[in-house]
């Protein structure tokens, strides 16, 4: 047999360190933490190897751990570009909520900075037949609020939430509930005339994610407006 290439040895590498691990997330970031043999390389030559290796697998616990390379990297603003372009290409595989919403956490903080760019693709991805496109769509815009340092407009934010709301999947209701409850966080004197007024094409998934966070006198206002 000729000799395995280097993508190949990359992948079988970190296939080995995954594949005996019991399914629990921290189990897998900690195996990350660890390193690899091509952990010291710089980040451009980790990243092209990361990529082959999302690439070349269908194996979700594989694909976690290169999504913990572009998590550890999105803290440095300098490589936003590169780890969005990568992110943009790895959602092109993505067919579950998991992987989805990882990617979610890195592309949440290149909005930040790359704000043009990014809103224009979630614009685009709310109309897309993809599921996983759609939900993407919409859990990049706040992810958890507590996590970002600069937010969309509010108007912005509601304009890709809107399309949603009579979305039949239900991974889109879950996530268009998720980011009703963090639109509710950082702009409550919005996200509450908002749910008022669209009250009966809520899907009652997003409803109740929606007002977790909520007051009791504000749920209360809610649920009597939905009665009627």
């Amino acid at each position: 047999m000729p000799p395995k290439t280097k993508p190949e040895a990359h992948l079988q590498e970190v296939t080995n360190r995954v594949v005996s691990l019991p399914a629990v997330v921290l189990v897998h970031r900690k195996a990350f933490s660890t390193g690899y043999s091509f952990s010291q390389l710089p980040f451009l030559a980790q990243l092209q190897i990361w990529d082959d290796i999302w690439k070349q697998t269908g194996s979700y616990w594989v694909r976690l751990q290169a999504f913990f390379f572009l998590e550890q990297y999105v803290r440095k603003t300098e490589y936003h570009q590169l780890i969005w372009k990568t992110s943009l290409s790895w959602q092109e595989d993505v067919n579950d909520w998991s992987l989805c919403d990882a990617l979610a956490k890195v592309n949440t903080k290149v909005l930040e900075t790359h704000t043009a760019d990014v809103y224009q693709q979630l614009t685009k991805w709310n109309n897309s037949n993809n599921l996983w496109k759609r939900r993407q769509s919409v859990v990049s815009l706040l992810y958890f609020s507590r996590t970002k340092k600069a937010y969309l407009p509010s108007e912005k934010i509601k304009a890709l939430i809107h399309p949603l709301l009579t979305d039949p999947e239900y991974y889109v209701q879950k996530v268009v509930g998720w980011a009703l409850r963090e639109l509710h966080t950082v702009y409550p004197a919005d996200a509450l005339p908002f749910l008022k007024k669209h009250i009966k094409q809520i899907h009652s998934i997003a409803f109740t994610i929606a007002m977790e966070k909520m007051t009791a006198e504000e749920k209360e206002i809610l649920k009597s407006l939905r009665k009627k």
